[in-house]
């Protein structure tokens, strides 16, 4: 049953750890040493240098379900990345070989199905661990490159989302052998009974680690590549400009005039009414703008307008 309370940054860690032991995880994952007294949640995240707003993102959406996804340009990404990549370590070098010496234990050896039970979960471990090694080794550095602001220009959060999937479907299958088929003497039974308790644990465990990744990572690495996108836009126009910048400065007022003229989609006769000019003037004008600037089509001039500060982007018709 979910408790529907929204932690806050100044509810105590020890409230919440005490409301939901399964946030337990969750700090390693985040790099929060326990030991923290009786602080706030944004005095132990200040502390121990974790973003208190994306901790408390993501223990309220895996606690409650609670999501303000229009907030989600708040997450701290780097803080996402350092949460993901603890969690892929904290199953791989801890959970799976945990879960295994438990499975080894209640398990006798020497029976045919219990063999085959173990080859069954180490295809299930086999499959999670190559799922978030490829995760590493592409979604990853992909992320790392568009903070950087130099983003792999072959790779997009797309993708990844295209291969990202839950591999649970072998762990349901070792679940229900298990209890269906599977029978032990008290002792193994205890053994394999708390064992089973450990996988459903780490299943919903691992359900919530791609909840995260699909509702949250996802949608912030787009966010992300959509205003790294703008960046280089604007960057590659400056470029653009700066390299007939002392051309540029020729530009007569009277010019400028008939830039902004025709950038508001003025015919060359509208713009001679206005500036109280003849057409031929304005076609002479038009002929100069394009030789200084080597600019010669309408969204060119509009570009060089709007960088230049000539016309306010909000006031052009893209």
């Amino acid at each position: 049953m979910k408790n529907l309370k929204k932690y806050e940054a100044g509810d105590r860690m020890i409230s919440i750890i005490s409301d939901n032991y399964n946030i337990l995880q969750s700090l390693g994952a985040f790099g929060i040493n326990l030991g923290f007294g009786d602080k706030t949640v944004q005095e132990v995240c200040e502390e121990q240098n974790v973003d208190t707003y994306t901790f408390l993102a993501v223990v309220n959406f895996t606690i409650n379900e609670y999501l303000d996804r229009e907030k989600l340009d708040k997450l701290s990404i780097p803080t996402l990345l350092q949460y993901l990549t603890a969690s892929h370590s904290y199953f791989i070098d801890f959970q799976l070989p945990f879960i295994r010496k438990e499975l080894q234990e209640a398990l006798d050896e020497s029976n045919e199905l219990a063999r085959l039970i173990l080859r069954l979960y180490d295809d299930y471990a086999h499959s999670v661990i190559n799922h978030m090694r490829y995760e590493e080794r592409t979604a990853f550095p992909y992320v790392h490159s568009l903070l950087e602001g130099n983003p792999i220009s072959d790779y997009n959060i797309e993708t990844f989302s295209k291969h990202h999937r839950q591999i649970d479907q072998k762990l349901k299958e070792l679940k229900n052998i298990i209890i269906k088929y599977l029978p032990s003497d008290g002792l193994h039974n205890n053994i394999l009974s708390a064992t089973l308790y450990d996988i459903y644990n780490n299943e919903e465990w691992l359900s919530q680690h791609a909840e995260v990744e699909d509702n949250m990572f996802i949608p912030a690495i787009h966010d992300l590549e959509l205003k790294n996108k703008k960046d280089n836009v604007s960057v590659n126009i400056s470029k653009m400009l700066n390299k007939n910048q002392g051309r540029n400065e020729s530009l007569s007022d009277r010019e400028k005039e008939v830039i902004v003229s025709l950038v508001q989609g003025m015919t060359n006769k509208e713009i001679a009414d206005h500036l109280f000019i003849s057409v031929n003037t304005v076609i002479t004008h038009r002929r100069n703008i394009a030789k200084k600037l080597q600019i010669h089509s309408p969204a060119g001039l509009t570009i060089y307008a709007i960088v230049n500060h000539l016309v306010d982007i909000s006031a052009v018709k893209l």
